[in-house]
């Protein structure tokens, strides 16, 4: 050991073990965000970063490719980079991890095989076990640890059940692998159910009503931040357990079928569930800040807040370190999750999201923006993780 920090795959040699390419920096890709705290704002927003179980319920804190064109080629090799020192540097406790998801072609040129997600799921887990920063975590306690120990953990999980196909017996074999959160459909239907591209809504199917009692049973997460509406829905009236969504928006604040629309917003808060505001480019935007940017993020914040109440919201800013806008670019027929939907508002493009631009940065811009705005010390300390958490000592065995 040469005591140097821990870089990802280490324990292999490069371009023996594996192929060599240009990652994108963990810091300083882009220019920092400009908060305008005062001293004293500053030092409170500190304080509570410093001293809170921060989680962040969708992230992928991973490096891409510097070019991101090259991540097709990056993924094959079966190996995402996580960013250790940023995730250091970051101020988060947890972060659910959704892996390579839409984009893991790892044997093939389309996502969601089995093969690929058991591969993504046990490299990412080897890799992690050749240090002792970043802990994968299963259980409650293990959250318990990494606050006390200064430790990030990362929840593995999926944004749709597509994998397991018809097989209901997947979802156990994914729970033993580490598997803490699962979403029901991505923008494609599944045997589970519609999701939010299809043309027609069909909603849960019968499987997916048995996927969903399998997931309560095991202690399973369930996120419908990609699914359809209707799917939403049933999958709420379903569960027994409180439900997510992880990374989405308020659809009366940005008119487009990403974002959710009221009814879908307060099923959730029903169940107990939390929802996450994301901030993958080009999704929530608001009338008031078209110009993709963590103001934007914050109108949809405040308008789940005033709609569901502060103990059902809190972030999953949906980011990663490299090029989010090419990674969209490259992978727009696969992910689909464009803001401009035909008659959708018009927008301006940007290069990044200023303020949530990677997972480095996130909780610090948005705690120092909920210091600003006015938000006592326990409303931040319940939408920075403390609603997450009420909901998981629900959720988990």
């Amino acid at each position: 050991m040469t005591g140097e920090p821990y870089r990802s795959y280490g324990y292999l040699t490069p371009g023996v073990d594996l192929p060599v390419f240009d990652l994108a920096p963990e810091f300083g890709r882009v220019p920092p965000y400009t908060d305008g705290l005062g001293a004293e704002d500053r030092s409170r927003a500190e304080r509570l970063l410093r001293d809170t179980i921060v989680i962040s319920l969708h992230d992928h804190p991973v490096r891409f490719p510097a070019d991101m064109r090259q991540t097709p080629e990056y993924n094959r090799t079966g190996r995402q980079h996580t960013a250790f020192a940023g995730l250091a540097a970051s101020g988060m406790t947890v972060v659910f991890d959704n892996m390579m998801d839409g984009t893991a072609c790892v044997t093939g040129n389309a996502p969601w095989r089995w093969l690929d997600i058991i591969t993504d799921l046990g490299m990412r887990q080897a890799d992690i076990a050749h240090q002792d920063d970043v802990i994968v975590v299963r259980t409650l306690a293990d959250i318990d640890h990494a606050h006390r120990t200064g430790k990030v953990g990362l929840v593995f999980g999926l944004e749709a059940a597509t994998p397991i196909e018809n097989e209901i017996d997947r979802l156990d074999v994914l729970y033993g692998l580490g598997l803490r959160q699962i979403g029901i459909a991505y923008s494609d239907a599944n045997a589970l159910g519609s999701g939010l591209n299809e043309t027609t809504d069909g909603g849960l199917t019968d499987f997916g009503r048995r996927a969903i009692a399998r997931m309560n049973r095991l202690g399973l997460a369930i996120d419908i931040s990609h699914s359809s509406d209707r799917t939403g829905l049933d999958t709420c009236a379903v569960s027994e357990r409180p439900v997510f969504m992880t990374h989405a928006g308020a659809r009366a604040v940005w008119d487009t079928p990403r974002m959710k629309p009221d009814d879908v917003l307060r099923a959730v808060a029903e169940t107990g569930g939390v929802i996450g505001m994301s901030a993958a480019p080009h999704t929530t935007l608001s009338h008031a800040h078209p110009r993709h940017s963590i103001l934007s993020v914050m109108d949809h914040f405040r308008y789940c807040l005033d709609l569901v109440g502060i103990d059902h919201v809190a972030f999953g800013p949906d980011t990663l370190y490299g090029d989010h806008v090419g990674l969209h670019t490259v992978f727009g027929h696969l992910l689909k999750v464009g803001a401009a939907a035909p008659g959708g508002p018009p927008f301006e493009k940007v290069e990044y999201v200023d303020g949530l631009e990677n997972p480095t940065e996130n909780f610090a811009n948005i705690c120092g923006l909920l210091v600003r705005e006015g938000f006592s010390d326990s409303e931040i300390t319940a939408v920075l993780g403390g609603n997450i958490l009420r909901a998981l000592k629900q959720i988990w065995v």
